[in-house]
């Protein structure tokens, strides 16, 4: 088994850009779209290997997880609920909103607003891999990358 199979090569969202903001939303997407494709490490348990195709959408007010084969084969659908993500990505929205609000008040408190951004990031990482872990195997560079795209869903549909 080399990790090349075990990896996703295609990536979509569900529901169209309907944010505050289409264009840097976009940009957030697409930038991470671009950074987990490079480089993941994803595994769907009891499986032989890939590549996947992951689809990530809202279904019934909870997340949904669709991973197909690169021949488009139906390999497993994983639901999650979002209610143990709900506190995480509403402080992640408003520290992003903090850092790009005070861009122009010098680097010292933009460090301090990243590092608390990361800690955010990295609790809400090891959450999803704990809550996929029945299902899936996710490195954490991987959870981190799928949490943002999470969090640009999370905040269309919820209008954060």
């Amino acid at each position: 088994m080399t990790t090349a199979e075990f990896r996703l090569y295609d990536i979509s969202l569900g529901s169209p850009f309907s944010g505050r903001d289409v264009r840097v939303e976009r940009e957030q997407q697409t930038l991470a779209i671009v950074d987990l494709l490079e480089c993941n490490t994803f595994i769907p348990l009891g499986h032989d290997g890939g590549p996947y195709r992951l689809r990530i959408e809202m279904a019934d007010g909870r997340l949904a997880l669709h991973i197909s084969d690169d021949k488009e084969a139906h390999i497993i659908s994983h639901y999650l609920s979002l209610a143990p993500f709900r506190r995480l990505l509403k402080d992640y929205t408003r520290i992003c909103e903090s850092y790009y609000s005070c861009s122009c008040r010098g680097p010292e408190r933009l460090e301090a607003i990243d590092m608390g951004r990361r800690s955010i990031h990295n609790d809400a990482a090891e959450r999803l891999r704990e809550r996929l872990s029945p299902n899936l195997s996710v490195d954490k560079d991987t959870a981190r990358r799928l949490f943002t795209l999470i969090h640009a869903l999370f905040s269309r549909e919820f209008r954060l």
